[in-house]
């Protein structure tokens, strides 16, 4: 990959595993110092209790081309955010990328209850996790990002504007915590304009996160064989598809075109001319509408 972001200072948060290490991963391949924060850390696992790491995820940005720093944060503690923050600015002197993909709440949903049936702990430890994390982290970041025009906020979620606002997303809490991402991607977009930056929502397609090829009993190497069980997981995309639109959109000195829209990585590989690691350009939210939520037989010609 072309070096275009030499120079550039990143800051993934939520950098452990899934999207975030994609994108910190493809950040580093441009050659960008990503610091990569979470709370999993090989000495002291989060909650969720899974194996993945920032010193993992550091470790494969240094490997891409890139400067990968892993730093330990609990985004709902304020002091911790402004702690990373202020090291990135005593060591960086800038901010020129914030990825916020602070999640977290895989293990907490019961998906098939309704909002009197769901435990409510468990309802708002997922608002907190997927909504005051990003706000918290915005709130101290964001001042040195706009110390240097042409800054960028990416607000990871899932799903499109066009999508979620026409279809229930399974779950109560998980339906409002991933339309929340992107109405505070539109409104950091109106206070981030007059100072030369820009913030986006982004959503990958069907994820082959860790968590995914280990519900189906898969790796990367061998994820085809879920489509026995799932015939429409054909659509899928790596982490790294979306990390690619992150990194081109990075890269991009008319990045301000995109300000405030809710941006996919099928909806960018065409225009920004990358593709997921296979050579493919999986397109997962067209191929949902007309083909999944269509109820046709799986068949990803014309999508991928």
């Amino acid at each position: 990959m072309e070096k275009n972001l030499e120079g550039k200072v990143a800051l993934v948060a939520g950098a452990s595993r899934g999207a975030g290490r994609g994108i910190a991963v493809e950040l580093g391949a441009a050659g960008a110092t990503v610091y990569c924060s979470a709370r999993s850390t090989r000495a002291q696992r989060s909650e969720q209790d899974l194996p993945e790491t920032i010193e993992e995820t550091a470790e494969l940005v240094t490997a891409a081309g890139g400067t990968g720093i892993p730093v330990q944060t609990d985004h709902l503690v304020p002091e911790q955010v402004k702690a990373l923050v202020d090291r990135i600015d005593a060591e960086q002197g800038r901010l020129d990328v914030l990825v916020n993909d602070i999640w977290g709440g895989e293990l907490l949903f019961a998906w098939d209850d309704k909002l009197w049936e769901h435990s409510l702990e468990k309802g708002l430890r997922i608002l907190r996790l997927a909504i005051d994390t990003h706000i918290v982290t915005s709130h101290f970041a964001l001042p040195l990002l706009i110390r240097t025009k042409g800054g960028l906020v990416v607000e990871m979620t899932d799903g499109t504007a066009d999508y979620n606002a026409a279809n229930y997303r399974v779950s109560f809490f998980y339906d409002l915590a991933k339309s929340s991402v992107l109405r505070m991607a539109f409104a950091q977009a109106q206070e981030l304009a007059p100072y030369g930056a820009t913030a986006v929502a982004m959503t990958p397609g069907w994820l082959r996160s860790e968590l995914m090829l280990k519900h189906f009993g898969v790796t990367e190497q061998n994820w085809r064989d879920a489509l026995g069980a799932q015939p429409h997981f054909a659509i899928s995309e790596t982490p790294r598809y979306v990390g690619r639109a992150v990194a081109a959109l990075a890269a991009d000195p008319d990045v301000a075109r995109w300000n405030g829209q809710s941006l996919s990585s099928g909806q960018l590989a065409p225009v920004y001319r990358f593709t997921d690691l296979d050579g493919s350009r999986p397109n997962a939210w067209r191929y949902l509408v007309e083909v999944q939520d269509a109820g046709k037989p799986a068949d990803v010609t014309g999508y991928r």
